[in-house]
């Protein structure tokens, strides 16, 4: 398992992706799931994968190495012909279901899970930063205003804190943080998420530079981060009354 997450915000996009896949209770390992697709003077398209690692990398490969054309057998189509990020997003959908016809079959025969979901950003020329999330079946949504990220993987421990925390008007900065604190939410709910954590930032404004950092598991910044966290929290439940129908009785 894993657990990627997209923030669209007004000041830009951000992608996180943790590195745990497992095979089982005893057979844990790290690869990457957050990829560069796409990036060149005119676009950078980036995606986070969650779910079958071999159905993952094969959706990536195809769109790396292009989807068949159905109308000229020698010609392949490519992230780096789409128009928008919407016509990206449907390059990605058929790739998934490409790879559901021939990778997910073998899987399927044996009694093998072949679910993948993808997590699509980036631009395309002058357009601002657009995120999608890819599903199994090839279909996909947008992400809207009304709730500004998008998550997949292990979703539930980490979502609350999003929930309260991030509007459009959020700053990235602050953003980036939040999806820290949704992270270790994770990790201590759940073995199947853990660190090394990729991110992305990517501001509207394309005079700031792409921001792409590792957070390691020696990381000071995220380390110090969940102490504080956790004291914060054991301090705030202190602090808030206890239920009145728990006193003693006079």
């Amino acid at each position: 398992m894993t657990y990627c997450i997209g923030f669209l915000l007004d000041e830009g996009l951000i992608m996180m992706a943790d590195t745990r896949t497992n095979a089982g209770v005893d057979n844990f390992s790290s690869f990457k799931k957050l990829h560069t697709l796409v990036d060149t003077a005119d676009r950078q398209i980036f995606a986070c994968t969650s779910g079958s690692l071999s159905m993952s990398q094969a959706v990536i490969s195809l769109l790396r190495e292009g989807l068949p054309s159905s109308g000229d057998v020698d010609m392949v189509r490519t992230l780096s012909g789409a128009a928008t990020m919407f016509r990206a997003a449907q390059l990605v959908g058929e790739a998934v279901q490409i790879a559901s016809r021939t990778v997910g079959a073998a899987l399927a025969s044996v009694n093998i899970g072949s679910s993948v979901s993808l997590l699509l950003g980036g631009r395309i020329g002058k357009a601002p930063p657009a995120l999608y999330l890819v599903y199994s079946a090839g279909n996909f949504i947008e992400c809207k205003t009304e709730v500004p990220f998008l998550q997949i993987g292990e979703t539930k421990y980490g979502k609350p804190i999003l929930d309260r925390r991030v509007r459009m008007e959020t700053p990235l900065d602050e953003a980036v943080k939040v999806g820290f604190l949704s992270y270790d939410s994770a990790m201590r709910s759940n073995l199947g998420v853990s660190r090394p954590i990729d991110v992305l930032v990517m501001p509207r404004d394309k005079k700031r530079p792409l921001i792409q950092v590792r957070v390691e598991e020696d990381d000071e910044y995220f380390n110090a981060l969940s102490r504080e966290w956790a004291a914060l929290l054991s301090e705030a439940t202190q602090r808030i009354p206890n239920p009145p129908f728990m006193a003693e009785p006079e």
